[in-house]
């Protein structure tokens, strides 16, 4: 519904873009002056703005896929075509305010404007594909049996669909077979929605069955993983309960991933793994995910405790119950600027490592992509976690 809302707001900034265009085109040349020149740029322009709204309309193949891609990169550029006319027109108002001059047109000035917006999405289009490797280290004051220390990769949010597909999945495993991985944890969005954007499940799956871990590898579901169409970030598909597909968990299984729904593991006799389910959409047979004292009941904290979550919330629960690790994704870390200032001001780690009492927290800005197919102010990663026990 927010969308409906939301959408005479969307045509009001683009035909104000598609004005400011016109007006800077026709300071370059007289040729962007001519009423069928004008017509063609207009033309383009909408079909970029409507292409979104296109592709949720059509039924699955590659045509859809094509202008879903197409959709997710229009909207990174918009956003900073956006902050580039509001700063110019920031700037032209307090110039005319401050000299009651107004400044001239200039071809130069928009020129600027609208390489710096190329460059910007260029940019962020390179960083949404360049996986880096951060790495932690922390100790847990637990014993930890045969075990010293655990060598622990973290991936989240890979979001797979039309953005993310088998070459980047090609990508994140040679890295992460590069850490020498005891146990990989998969905290949540694995997928992005709908089964029916995977560009090869079964390829996708055997890439996947190649990550290499002594312990396995494990996962838990996030807010992504369930059946529902989505429109620039707006979901839609009734008020009842969603849940994943018969397809994405049978997905899971034959990719050698384990997924935890809101239950422990004892692994090596040395520590337990939790997967949570997730607290918005907690999926199918759950109703109500299990808080961190019950989750806590069924364990031995005196034992070391590592939890998957998707969302990074409920620490002081986690530490107050005896939980020694929390391992989340979500946020993204905003994934595209301005929207990673915003990110510590709703949670508590929105991004990196925080210690929470006795309870060490990690929180990695995933793999994949969420909407614009871009990345500014902030990376893709997998993390690399040396636990200690003592």
């Amino acid at each position: 519904m927010l969308a409906v809302y939301l959408a005479p707001f969307y045509i009001i900034v683009n035909s104000y873009l598609l004005f400011r265009i016109h007006k800077w085109l026709g300071v370059c040349h007289v040729l962007f002056g001519k009423l069928w020149m004008r017509m063609i740029i207009s033309l383009v322009y909408v079909f970029l703005a409507v292409t979104p709204l296109i592709a949720f309309f059509l039924p699955a193949g590659g045509l859809r896929r094509i202008l879903m891609l197409t959709g997710n990169y229009w909207l990174g550029f918009l956003l900073y075509l956006v902050l580039a006319v509001l700063a110019a027109d920031v700037v032209c108002l307090f110039r005319f305010l401050i000299t009651r001059k107004r400044i001239r047109r200039s071809a130069l000035w928009g020129g600027i404007c609208a390489g710096l917006v190329i460059l910007v999405s260029l940019w962020g289009i390179w960083q949404a594909r360049d996986i880096h490797v951060t790495p932690y280290e922390i100790t847990v004051a637990k014993d930890g049996g045969a075990l010293d220390d655990l060598n622990v990769v973290l991936i989240a949010d890979l979001h797979l669909g039309y953005n993310i597909g088998t070459a980047r999945m090609a990508d994140m495993v040679e890295k992460i077979n590069e850490q020498n991985a005891d146990l990989v944890v998969i905290a949540g969005d694995i997928f992005d929605n709908e089964y029916e954007a995977l560009d090869d499940p079964d390829k996708l799956a055997d890439i996947l069955q190649g990550i290499q871990s002594k312990y396995g590898v494990y996962a838990c579901y996030g807010n992504h993983d369930v059946e529902e169409k989505i429109l620039a970030g707006f979901t839609f598909g009734g008020s009842g309960k969603k849940e994943s597909s018969r397809q994405m968990d049978g997905f899971l299984e034959k990719a050698g991933i384990r997924l935890l729904r809101d239950e422990a593991v004892w692994i090596a006799d040395s520590f337990y793994l939790c997967g949570r389910a997730d607290a918005q959409k907690p999926g199918r047979g759950i109703r109500t995910r299990k808080t961190a004292d019950r989750l806590a009941e069924e364990l031995d904290t005196g034992r070391p405790v590592i939890v998957a979550e998707h969302e990074p919330q409920d620490f002081q629960e986690l530490a107050e119950c005896g939980i020694d690790v929390a391992l989340c994704g979500h946020t993204h870390d905003g994934q595209m600027f301005p929207a990673n200032l915003i990110m510590k001001f709703l949670w508590e780690n929105s991004y990196g490592y925080l210690k929470k009492d006795t309870l060490h927290t990690i929180v990695t800005s995933g793999v994949g992509l969420f909407g614009p197919n871009m990345r500014v102010g902030t990376i893709a990663e997998i993390c690399r976690i040396k636990i200690h026990f003592q």
